[in-house]
């Protein structure tokens, strides 16, 4: 089945993460040398999700490489770092904010797409807490910028202060309790435009699907099985149905909402972010391309656009 989506919004679909050891000799070619994967994956599908920021704090020259491996109209969205909302669990972040945003993100310029902030299933709501973290965060590039001169005195050798243009900035945040299921929380993420990422875990925490700003971020962890199983045709059908609806600024009838008495804002069209990371049984990448072709949409895994001869 194929749907077609607004012509007005920008639909990026992709996967999270790139460096996977399965993923040798089945989507990436066997000749294909490590070092190459990434401008492999990036000719192949639209977007990728880095998720190497969330567990250590990246060097500028990663992101500049990063920056030239990948094709002009390539867009990366960026986890965020678990120090923030796994170890600091938002006390006092105002500094690692800072070290983040001068590590070297901003070296992706035009590539830089949305930052997801993932928390822990044990994080619970805390509305002081949300409320001054979200505060915080920068909306565009120049604030970014602004935001990064106040980094540690550590962060003196490995920052990278520069941008070169002014671009909006957009966040997503992740939730996995339930006590995040409230009105108050939606109405929070609508007043400072962050979006509410819509989290298929196979069941295992919540399934959120309230519109909270201009974009979509749909994270699809697994069918049936986390992080493993594939999605069936079926599923990618009814995945595609939703993501042509929220691209033309729509919602689906049977929407999972958790404020169901105030219409999110309108607007004629939404850009989408989707990411797969049923990443364990090489399913992510095969998944992502089946659904941008139900949407209508060009992928070129099949034939990517990339001499595979060692450089």
């Amino acid at each position: 089945m194929t749907v077609q989506p607004s012509p007005h919004s920008t639909i990026r679909i992709g996967i999270s993460g790139w460096r996977y050891e399965p993923w040798r000799g089945v989507f990436y070619p066997k000749k294909l040398v490590q070092r190459r994967e990434l401008e492999f994956a990036s000719r192949a599908l639209p977007s990728i999700e880095i998720n190497g920021t969330f567990y250590a704090m990246q060097k500028p020259d990663s992101f500049a490489q990063w920056f030239e491996q990948t094709p002009d109209d390539f867009v990366f969205s960026v986890k965020a770092p678990r120090y923030i909302t796994h170890i600091r669990r938002l006390e006092d972040v105002h500094q690692p904010l800072a070290n983040f945003f001068a590590s070297g993100v901003l070296r992706l310029r035009q590539k830089l797409g949305p930052v997801l902030w993932q928390f822990p299933p044990s994080f619970r709501f805390d509305a002081d807490l949300m409320e001054a973290f979200l505060k915080d965060l920068p909306h565009d590039t120049e604030e970014a910028q602004k935001l990064a001169r106040q980094r540690d005195p550590f962060m003196a050798r490995r920052e990278s202060l520069e941008i070169d243009a002014n671009r909006p900035l957009r966040h997503a945040i992740e939730i996995r309790h339930e006590s995040f299921a409230t009105p108050a929380f939606i109405k929070m993420l609508r007043q400072h435009r962050v979006a509410l990422v819509v989290a298929d875990t196979a069941g295992k925490w919540p399934y959120l699907e309230d519109i909270t700003a201009d974009f979509m971020y749909l994270r699809l962890h697994g069918d049936a099985e986390l992080y493993a199983s594939g999605y069936t045709d079926k599923a990618l059908d009814r995945w595609a149905g939703r993501v042509a609806a929220w691209s033309k600024g729509d919602q689906p009838e049977d929407a999972h909402l958790v404020e169901k008495d105030h219409a999110p804002p309108k607007c004629t069209h939404r850009d989408i972010h989707c990411y797969f990371d049923n990443d364990l049984k090489v399913k992510a990448p095969f998944d992502a391309a089946t659904l941008l072709g139900k949407l209508g949409l060009p992928n070129h895994l099949e034939q990517p656009c990339l001499d595979l001869t060692p450089a």
